[in-house]
């Protein structure tokens, strides 16, 4: 979501792929994913907005956390109840090495920590101490080392172990996990030390089934040893440069493989005939490979295969038409390359396909014509291309769509009419600078929208009238610089609004603020950067207690001055700019 940026897309490489936990430690994002978090501790909203009271089983679980110093051990009460209030101290960021000692023997089954502040290996014994009743734990991101995990070699029954962004862990960490047979999903994102001698320490784990490597940069030559480990379903070795042709030839053996992450690797055409024998693949992601269109021949001969992701590996036109044999293909993600109109005439067969991106391709109106057969395209991707308005002719009987994409195109107000039939669209971007009020007029009949991208549009105040029609609306932007309070008087009104993102509308005042806080009371993400707000308006937000996350940068606000709002009034905001 933007900031104080004017343009909003950052085209530079997300290797990442996933969302992980916010941490101080990496990376703070403004993002839509605070919709996936838990909503507030003691009430929730009903079907009315009316709140609903917490159970007694909640407001005994927070009257524990509440005062967990006067508690020494949960082992007498059931277990059910002792992991309800383990998770909300996790949950709550009040977990402390004192308070997790109240757990020793307590037989929990799940140990997430990820991100768990203060973390060590002083933790770790009594984390074991729950022995053959834990399945679960996750200490990514913490600073348990090699001797940590020493710890849980008694916990047999362990099934999922995570240990993402621990840089104290290396392959001597990983001979204490031989013994654990029984499990069955491995991470260790983002690990520098581990090696393709510590993966050998890993072949006796015969039941695994998932195993994350991405970004280790030392294991090449390791994937030899996971040639024993014929029950594996996904294996992730993503933005590992070190990996070659040769490293993908001992998976070639791995016929239960269904998920295979290869993207930012050294592989090139050669390397992926090794893929051709691996007949459950339905997922393979190979963004930024050194590979061409000559690669399709090898993908063409895995029968199962539904999600292909091409995106930055330097396609042209050449060698596209052997994408008409791949027709059981669901997601398809062409972006960033050299594709033009030309290679659309060979999607045109893929009738199955369900989600198409050509972000930043070469295409035209012209190609689209190819795309008018999808009937099951729910998905569609066209930022940065020079699609225009006459374009959209092809595409307005993809009644299924979802959601489409078309920002900085070429596409102008009059040609949005032809929008209006896409009623199942439930997302719509339209960051472009061409686009104005009557570009929003022309698509008010698209009621079941959740999400619309408006942020470089020149919307005004006017405009923002005809947001009245989208009652549904979850996410908004809306960042042209047209705005100003009495805009947001029609926004106001948009109860369902979770993210609202009114940066760079330069005209906007403390009143806005106290316009928000009267009707939008669901925000979880809330951003009025580059902005006349001031400290004093601050007090207009204390009735949005389901905030997390709030961006107020080039404001008259700074960061102790939303500190004390959080402390005294906004508990659940755990993410603020200026920081």
């Amino acid at each position: 979501m933007g900031g104080a940026c004017s343009r909003k897309r950052d085209q530079s490489v997300n290797e990442d792929g996933e969302n992980r936990p916010v941490s101080g430690k990496y990376h703070k994002s403004m993002s839509s994913k605070w919709l996936n978090t838990s909503f507030s501790r003691l009430s929730v909203e009903g079907k009315q907005g009316k709140t609903q009271c917490p159970s007694l089983m909640e407001l005994c679980v927070y009257k524990t956390c509440e005062n967990i110093e006067n508690y020494s051990n949960f082992g007498v009460i059931p277990r059910d109840i002792a992991q309800l209030i383990f998770n909300e101290l996790v949950r709550t960021q009040c977990l402390t090495e004192a308070s997790l000692e109240s757990f020793r023997d307590c037989d929990l089954q799940d140990v997430d920590l990820c991100e768990c502040p203060e973390l060590n290996d002083g933790w770790m014994d009594v984390i074991s101490s729950q022995g053959t009743s834990l399945l679960f734990v996750d200490i990514s991101g913490s600073d348990v080392t090699d001797g940590g995990l020493m710890y849980l070699k008694e916990c047999k029954n362990l099934q999922a172990l995570n240990c993402n962004y621990c840089d104290n862990i290396s392959d001597y960490g990983l001979e204490h996990l031989r013994g654990l047979s029984n499990l069955t999903s491995l991470s260790f994102r983002r690990n520098t030390q581990i090696t393709a001698q510590g993966l050998a320490l890993l072949s006796g784990l015969l039941n695994l089934t998932k195993l994350d490597l991405e970004r280790c940069p030392g294991i090449h030559g390791g994937l030899v040893h996971l040639k024993g480990l014929t029950k594996l379903e996904s294996l992730n070795i993503k933005c590992c440069n070190c990996i070659t042709d040769a490293d993908l030839k001992p998976l070639s053996g791995l016929a239960n493989l269904k998920e295979l992450q290869i993207s930012f690797s050294r592989v090139s055409d050669y390397g992926i005939t090794y893929l051709r024998g691996l007949h459950k693949l339905v997922l393979l992601n190979m963004e930024g490979c050194r590979v061409t269109a000559a690669c399709l021949d090898s993908l063409s001969a895995l029968p199962a295969l539904s999600y292909l992701n091409l995106s930055r590996c330097g396609f042209s036109d050449n060698g596209c038409e052997k994408f008409s044999r791949m027709v059981k293909l669901k997601i398809l993600n062409l972006g960033f390359n050299s594709v033009t109109d030309a290679c659309l005439v060979h999607l045109k067969d893929l009738t199955n396909l369900e989600s198409l991106n050509l972000d930043s391709c070469g295409i035209g109106d012209e190609g689209l014509i190819n795309l008018a057969g999808l009937n099951k395209l729910k998905f569609l991707e066209l930022s940065d291309t020079e699609v225009g308005s006459s374009g959209l002719n092809h595409i307005s009987g993809l009644t299924n769509l979802e959601s489409i994409n078309l920002s900085f195109t070429v596409i102008t107000d009059g040609g949005l009419k032809k929008l209006s039939g896409l009623s199942s669209l439930k997302s719509l971007n339209l960051d472009a600078r061409q686009i104005t009020d009557a570009g929003l007029a022309a698509v008010t009949s698209l009621t079941g929208l959740t999400h619309l991208d408006l942020f470089g549009a020149r919307i005004t105040d006017s405009g923002t009238n005809h947001l009245r029609n989208f009652k549904n609306l979850k996410s908004l932007e809306i960042c042209g610089g047209g705005i100003t309070d009495a805009g947001v008087k029609n926004i106001k009104d948009l109860s369902s609004l979770v993210v609202l993102n009114l940066s760079q509308n330069n005209s906007l005042t403390d009143k806005t603020l106290e316009l928000i806080s009267a009707g939008l009371t669901q925000l979880v993400t809330l951003n009025v950067s580059n902005c006349r707000i001031t400290s004093a308006g601050l007090q207009h937000l204390k009735t949005l207690k389901n905030l997390k996350s709030l961006t107020l940068e080039s404001c008259k606000v700074t960061a102790n001055d939303i500190r004390k709002l959080q402390s005294t009034h906004l508990p659940n905001l755990v993410n603020f700019r200026p920081e």
